[in-house]
């Protein structure tokens, strides 16, 4: 999906790690939400409290799961899930550009 329709937006932004990551939420009619972020070059580590899929729209990241040894890389159109109540680390040496959405 390109482009949602007939969503709110939350103005204000998500910024995190002294603003080398920020996003914006994205609420549906239904009450499900995504947030849309950019990140800056840098390795992050995320909680997650819900399920989510976090897909690639612009750059390039490497993503260590919980429970895995080898760090992955993922580009532009790709995807992948995280379970609630875990971390993942993220190394990113361009930019990511994502959308991330949540689920129960």
């Amino acid at each position: 999906m390109s482009e949602f329709k007939n969503v709110s937006v939350i103005k204000k932004a998500n910024v995190y790690f002294d603003g080398k990551v920020s996003s914006r939420t994205v609420v549906f009619n239904d009450g499900t939400t995504k947030t849309l972020g950019f990140m800056q070059p840098g390795e992050f580590v995320f909680d997650t409290s819900k399920k989510e899929q976090m897909e690639l729209l612009g750059g390039e990241w490497e993503i260590l799961l919980p429970g895995e040894t080898q760090w992955k890389t993922y580009t532009a159109g790709e995807s992948f899930y995280v379970d609630a109540g875990v971390s993942f680390d993220v190394k990113v040496s361009d930019f990511a550009d994502y959308c991330c959405s949540y689920t129960d």
